[in-house]
């Protein structure tokens, strides 16, 4: 069997607090929303979406981890903060890479991954 990440979501209690943050600073488009109970959202070819604690089968969700590559985690970490998100942790992985690690509105833990330099 060969498996694939079809979607992610987060569970929020907040839809536009959260579509504050992973919209409009972090700049993910649009797919579609549907009131208060869900958005889909692209980060740049990847499906990713935002939840209500009342959406089938959101209220049984737990936390999840998902994890961003990003091109400048330099910048993604400056965008952070400057937002008031924590920095929970940050990593260098030597060639493999580095991550920051943060959490988003809702409290959910959120890495940013870069790959390191050639």
């Amino acid at each position: 069997m060969q498996v694939k990440i079809q979607n992610v979501y987060q569970v929020t209690r907040d839809m536009g607090r959260s579509l504050g943050f992973y919209r409009d600073l972090l700049g993910m488009k649009m797919k579609f929303q549907d009131g208060e109970k869900w958005a889909q959202l692209d980060a740049q070819g990847a499906r990713f979406a935002l939840a209500s604690p009342e959406e089938a089968g959101a209220a049984a969700a737990s936390a999840t981890v998902i994890v961003f590559e990003v091109d400048d985690l330099a910048a993604a970490r400056k965008a952070l903060e400057s937002a008031g998100a924590p920095i929970l942790a940050t990593r260098d992985m030597g060639s493999h890479g580095s991550t920051v690690t943060s959490r988003d509105p809702d409290g959910n833990v959120i890495q940013f991954f870069a790959k390191a330099a050639k």
